[in-house]
């Protein structure tokens, strides 16, 4: 399994800190649920299953009665509410923020927990339900999680760690696992310290399973070998995101002439290898979402189509004209001239942002890509600290989390900072039912907003990268057969790719 190159590992499954070793959430720790953003079903885990009471504040799940943990001792109710006590004590340690949204856990009996909720939030009860779970027999003497340090980590999943070295590390089969014996007796996570040696060994056969982005996959990949496969579905929405603090860029006609004069399906060939499609202008991310468009949208208001000349009349409509320079300016004086914010080592997005900035000085529009470091670009882009900046966007089960982090006056991932009363009711509507109708007539408004108010600017989708090799296992997630997001990087999800795994001989 080579989930990405990481280089070297340090010997850290501590599902509490940021920088875990690959396998850490999922073949060691498991949450009480997985909801699926590819696919949008869920996957028991410590759950068995889960219901809301019928005022919608209370989230019960009732637990797997066989599970245990890798040191035999019974896994209970008591874990689940130690867990959680420990996430209210470390706030640091919460990191999807469940106690702002919780008011009490309690456990009832061994097999049943209530989440109280603060008020109505449906949606939120997947970052609850996705919280790994550790034992209060071993983690009760640690103080704060974050900072805990073991080399024998007991945990509930599929897989122990019997072997670890910088160089890589070994899970084995839990025979005892609550889901049955996995069909794979050992994953070897072996080091690599970079794309080129890690798709050498893809195309070598070496590796069965990889999360890595393989130029020309189809002549280096899978003409080597017809077991080598590989499927690169959309993941989420990557955007051109707009500062609506610039006064120009607050300016909707400039946002409508910077889409129209973008041509996506070149910046998907030549910048993003042909590995993926121009996004939606409704924000969705398709197909994965296709069961959520609003079918009284036409073709001409989903479909971004290049528009050189019509953008230049979308600025002259408002009253822009041209300097001496050929840049527009806009009537209050200011050129249209911005800063476009990258990671500096992103082949792909620097070929893109470069591309974009081709495009729209071809209509008057001056753009210069500025190369960051990713710790600089993130502290950039989540201070606000840019004009255009090259982004993901945060997706879930439904795409009322795409819509909620990005469109929210509180959202996680607002990067433009949009502010809408409006938008904001939509949203609150959608976190306050599980009625599916409902819930379908507000993503449809949220479509409307995308469309017509363009709060940043969708370009393509940014794929999941998965490789594989089918030559000693089926059962592989695909394209013919989606049951499961792919990437041995998503994690939990590869816990439940390797128990829908056969032996082929």
């Amino acid at each position: 399994m080579l989930p990405s190159p990481y280089g070297s590992f340090q010997n850290n499954f501590n599902p509490f800190n940021a920088s875990a070793n690959p396998g850490t959430n999922g073949f060691v720790y498991q949450p009480l649920y997985y909801i699926d953003p590819v696919s949008g079903k869920s996957f028991p885990m410590l759950a068995a299953s889960y219901s809301w009471s019928s005022d919608k504040k209370t989230l019960i799940a009732k637990l797997q009665p066989n599970a245990k943990w890798t040191d035999g001792q019974p896994f209970t109710a008591k874990d689940v509410l130690f867990t959680f006590n420990l996430l209210k004590k470390y706030p640091t340690a919460d990191t999807n923020g469940v106690w702002k949204q919780l008011s009490s856990v309690t456990a009832k009996g061994n097999t049943e927990v209530d989440f109280q909720f603060k008020s109505v939030n449906v949606p939120f009860a997947s970052y609850v339900l996705g919280t790994d779970i550790v034992p209060e027999h071993v983690w009760s003497s640690v103080g704060d999680p974050t900072k805990a340090t073991f080399t024998n980590w007991v945990g509930t999943g599929p897989y122990k760690i019997s072997q670890f070295s910088a160089q890589g590390y070994t899970f084995t089969a839990n025979a005892d696992y609550y889901l049955g014996k996995p069909p794979v007796n050992q994953i070897q996570v072996p080091a690599y310290n970079g794309n080129d040696s890690a798709d050498l060994a893809l195309a070598k056969g070496q590796v069965d399973w990889g999360g890595v982005m393989i130029p020309s996959v189809a002549s280096t990949y899978a003409a080597k070998s017809p077991s080598n496969k590989y499927w690169y579905p959309p993941s989420n929405v990557i955007m051109l995101y707009t500062n609506l603090k610039d006064s120009v860029l607050s300016a909707l006609p400039v946002r409508q002439a910077m889409s129209m004069a973008i041509d996506r399906q070149e910046i998907a060939v030549k910048g993003e290898y042909g590995y993926t499609k121009p996004a939606s202008a409704t924000g969705l991310v398709l197909p994965n979402n296709q069961s959520w468009m609003d079918p009284s949208l036409s073709s001409s208001q989903t479909d971004f189509s290049y528009n050189p000349s019509g953008a230049i009349k979308v600025l002259e409509n408002a009253g822009y004209k041209k300097n001496s320079s050929g840049i527009f300016v806009s009537p209050s004086g200011k050129p249209l001239s911005f800063t476009l914010q990258v990671v500096s080592g992103w082949s792909d997005w620097d070929a893109s942002s470069a591309l974009i900035a081709q495009q729209l000085k071809k209509i008057g529009i001056d753009v210069t890509v500025q190369q960051e470091q990713f710790g600089a670009y993130m502290s950039n882009i989540q201070g606000h600290k840019y004009q255009l900046a090259m982004s993901w966007t945060n997706v879930g089960p439904t795409p009322y989390y795409l819509y909620e982090n990005m469109l929210s006056s509180s959202g996680g991932w607002n990067l433009e900072q949009y502010s809408n009363p409006t938008t904001d009711a939509v949203l609150n509507d959608f976190s306050q039912t599980t009625n599916q109708t409902q819930q379908q007539q507000d993503v449809y408004k949220l479509e409307k907003i995308m469309i017509n108010q363009l709060p940043s600017i969708p370009l393509f989708y940014g794929p999941y990268w998965y490789d594989y090799n089918d030559s000693r296992f089926t059962g592989w997630p695909s394209a013919q057969n989606p049951y499961i997001t792919p990437t041995p990087y998503s994690w939990p999800a590869p816990a439940v790719v390797v128990m829908n795994l056969k032996p082929k001989n």
